[in-house]
């Protein structure tokens, strides 16, 4: 996401006025197992998930037969460190945009279940795009 830290925030604040900002609350354990489950074949930049998108074959990429690999930034320990040092950074950023009365969040572990949430919201913020038909 973006802004991720004030001083992000205060220059995007210096090129645009934003009126709706979108949080999305995860648990911290649901992040750490999605990220940790990610290989990459390094030749294509191929991504699977073990969990949702894993290789037809363990440690493999679909195409080429190359063995997959875990970034050093994608192991647990990796990840869990990501995780605290995002929350500290991002938590003066989810305050302000709170105080401002524009923060939206939404909670949960599965995207099908808050996207129409979000969908929603969206929605009653953003007028429809008319075809050359419908004008």
């Amino acid at each position: 996401g973006f802004p991720r830290t004030l001083g992000q925030a205060e220059a995007l604040d210096r090129i645009c006025e934003l009126d709706l900002v979108i949080s999305l609350n995860i648990p911290f354990e649901t992040l750490k197992d999605r990220l940790s489950a990610r290989w990459v074949h390094p030749a294509s930049g191929r991504v699977y998930n073990m969990d949702f998108n894993p290789p037809h074959i363990q440690g493999v990429d679909d195409l080429t037969g190359e063995p997959l690999v875990q970034s050093e930034d994608d192991r647990p320990e990796a990840v869990a460190a990501r995780l605290r040092k995002y929350k500290d950074a991002a938590k003066p950023v989810i305050e302000l945009y709170k105080s401002r009365g524009i923060l939206h969040s939404f909670s949960g572990t599965e995207t099908n279940k808050i996207w129409p949430y979000v969908y929603t919201l969206l929605s009653s913020k953003i007028p429809p795009i008319l075809s050359d038909e419908e004008n």
